[in-house]
């Protein structure tokens, strides 16, 4: 299961890195994008549940370190105003684009 790290900058200008057991991520966040603490909060919150239900199904069990990573997030979030824009800095490892998969780009 490929593992990845999600880079935030927080409305203070803070830096920070979370992980995901899963590249799920991908799917409810952009690199670049700005969202509201509450929508960030959100997104990843059900992200990460996803994340941890996909080690339950391959593996029988959920994944704790994604339930600390959403710790990590509520906590930091709730150092800001609900309103507050965060920004996603990098998502690593990027999705696989068609070249990289052995697709041939026309």
């Amino acid at each position: 299961m490929p593992e990845m790290l999600f880079s935030v900058r927080w409305p203070d200008g803070r830096r920070r890195e979370y992980y995901s057991p899963s590249l799920v991520m991908h799917d409810h966040l952009d690199v670049g994008g700005t969202y509201t603490v509450t929508d960030f909060r959100a997104r990843s919150t059900t992200a990460l549940s996803e994340a941890s239900e996909r080690v339950r199904a391959k593996f029988g069990f959920a994944c704790t370190s994604a339930a600390m990573t959403t710790e990590q997030i509520h906590t930091d979030a709730a150092a800001f105003e609900d309103g507050a824009t965060v920004q996603i800095v990098a998502m690593r490892p990027p999705l696989p684009t068609a070249a990289t998969v052995g697709e041939v780009n026309p």
